[in-house]
């Protein structure tokens, strides 16, 4: 009998531990889920991986080499997405000119998404004056149109890609400053942070530890959204010729080449413009299916 009793108090004294799974786990559980997300991911990721390895794959050089014996030549063996006006490898440009449109993309994102939610941040928390100095300056920006301000920028400091960076930041960071300020004017009135102003905590830290963070979600989408932009105004400047100066290879001084050659070399448009639709597209569908998977009335 003693025995029964030594199982039965051993039965008692086990503890289920259930192990919540971590965020990252139930966000890519449920980004998985959609695939159209997936299928943007791979493209993506197909993409980064050639123009990192662009170097690798043919040499800068064969890029910007004119050889005037291969003038207007098609797809062939060697080379397989055709030559331009000046005999240069198309493959090439398409590749080299994808890694900085992609830079410039991503560098820009980073650049207004830091800036615009910070003030954004300011602007939420602090309210009255801050907020309204902030906002008041936010309009006039957002007065202007976004393409006709880069090119305002662009114009002004000149064509490099230093001031396309600094143009598309200034042209995408208003799109953060919004967002965050609604983010914080909600999360602002939030119990746990009444709870963290009555212990003491610091403005400063009540934003980076508790409001910034419960935001991220909102600013990863938005973030990811707006590389598929500016992959496309960078491409649009460069068509205009306030991109990289030549014989720098882009994506939108490709087609702005190929605008002469569409009846006898449709090649030299159809390439570049594939890159931009195909790098654009698919950044949006991992937008969408971030949108899906970040949002908490979306879970299952």
């Amino acid at each position: 009998m003693s025995g029964m009793d030594e199982i039965s108090a051993s039965t008692d004294q086990v503890e289920i531990v259930y192990k919540k799974p971590s965020r990252f786990k139930e966000i890519w559980r449920r980004f998985k889920k959609s695939k159209g997300a997936l299928c943007g991911l791979v493209i993506m990721g197909i993409i980064t991986a050639l123009v990192l390895l662009a170097d690798v794959i043919t040499p800068y050089r064969t890029a910007t080499r004119q050889n005037l014996e291969m003038k207007l030549a098609p797809p062939s063996l060697d080379h397989i997405f055709g030559c331009d006006s000046y005999g240069r490898d198309i493959f090439a440009r398409v590749l080299h000119g994808g890694r900085t449109s992609l830079s410039i993309a991503v560098i820009a994102t980073i650049m207004s998404c830091i800036l615009g939610s910070t003030l954004g941040a300011l602007a939420g928390y602090y309210g009255k004056t801050v907020d309204s100095v902030i906002m008041r300056a936010l309009d006039i920006f957002m007065s202007i149109p976004d393409i006709l301000f880069a090119m305002a920028v662009i114009v002004a400091l000149g064509a490099n890609f230093i001031n396309l960076l600094v143009a598309l930041m200034l042209t995408f960071f208003t799109n953060y400053v919004r967002l965050v300020r609604s983010q914080v004017l909600t999360l602002s009135e939030l119990e746990y942070v009444e709870a963290s102003k009555a212990g003491g905590a610091g403005s400063v830290r009540i934003i980076l530890s508790h409001i910034i963070p419960n935001a991220m979600g909102v600013i990863i989408v938005n973030s990811t959204l707006n590389v598929a932009k500016i992959i496309i105004y960078e491409s649009t400047l460069s068509f205009l010729g306030l991109g990289m100066p030549p014989p720098a290879p882009g994506w939108g001084l490709m087609l702005a080449e190929a605008r002469q050659f569409l009846r006898t070399a449709p090649h030299l448009l159809i390439f570049p413009a594939m890159a931009i639709v195909i790098s654009a597209c698919s950044v949006n569908l991992i937008g969408d299916g971030l949108r899906d998977a970040l949002d908490p009335h979306l879970k299952s």
